[in-house]
């Protein structure tokens, strides 16, 4: 899914009196249920022209908490923001987009920033975007990628997107890009996996109490392999 800013500035101004980020009047959150109606309606607004895949209720509220959302003083919601994490390997900025009211605020870089708070958070070593504006994003430590070093966000999306032959999309990655991937096959090696020790299949076994007639679970070097 592509990542559309619909601002122009960046505002750096920030609240001390707050746990929450300002730009001023408005302010950065975690999103709610109760916000899905609104992000349901902003993101689509922009799926006519392929700024941003289409997305349906159900799906909004499914992942409403990967979103933060900006809102003003009143509580006037201005913007969304989601994370999509992969794995500790990858997380993907999505839907991030304000209202055109919100322009100036620097609204778009806030969220941004709380995006990228969480992949920190988290863990995540490499966080990725596509864009058609790559040049807001390398303010923020962005770098242009070739997009098959991210299979993970192929295999989700861009197999199944209607511009997958004529993808106009910027690319991009903030961190080390990824040794692994956990959708689909890889040609990149992958020893950031975590594999299943041979003592968990000892007490594996020693747990189910296997019969001659059930089936014999063992290892293999491609992973775990039922002999029956």
């Amino acid at each position: 899914m592509s990542v559309f800013e619909a601002v122009a500035a960046i505002s750096d101004s920030t609240s001390t009196d707050s746990s929450r980020p300002r730009v001023g009047g408005a302010s950065v959150r975690r999103a709610k249920l109760q916000d899905a109606v609104h992000i349901f309606e902003l993101v689509n607004s922009l799926s006519g022209d392929g700024t941003l895949l289409r997305r349906s209720y159900a799906e909004i509220c499914e992942n409403v908490r990967d979103f933060h959302v900006a809102e003003s003083e009143g509580g006037v919601f201005l913007g969304c923001g989601a994370l999509h994490l992969y794995g500790p390997h990858l997380a993907e900025v999505r839907s991030i987009v304000v209202k055109p009211e919100a322009k100036g605020q620097g609204a778009g870089g806030r969220l941004l920033k709380a995006l990228l708070a969480e992949a920190e958070d988290q863990g995540v070593t490499c966080v990725s975007l596509f864009t058609r504006i790559p040049d807001f994003f390398f303010h923020f430590g962005f770098r242009v990628a070739d997009r098959t070093a991210l299979p993970d966000k192929i295999y989700k999306d861009c197999q199944a997107c209607p511009r997958l032959y004529a993808c106009d999309e910027v690319a991009m990655v903030r961190g080390p890009l990824p040794r692994m991937a956990v959708l689909g096959p890889s040609r990149l090696p992958q020893p950031e996996l975590v594999k299943l020790q041979a003592t968990t299949l000892t007490s594996l076994q020693t747990s189910t109490q296997t019969t001659p007639q059930t089936a014999n679970v063992t290892q293999a070097s491609s992973g775990i392999k039922t002999h029956e």
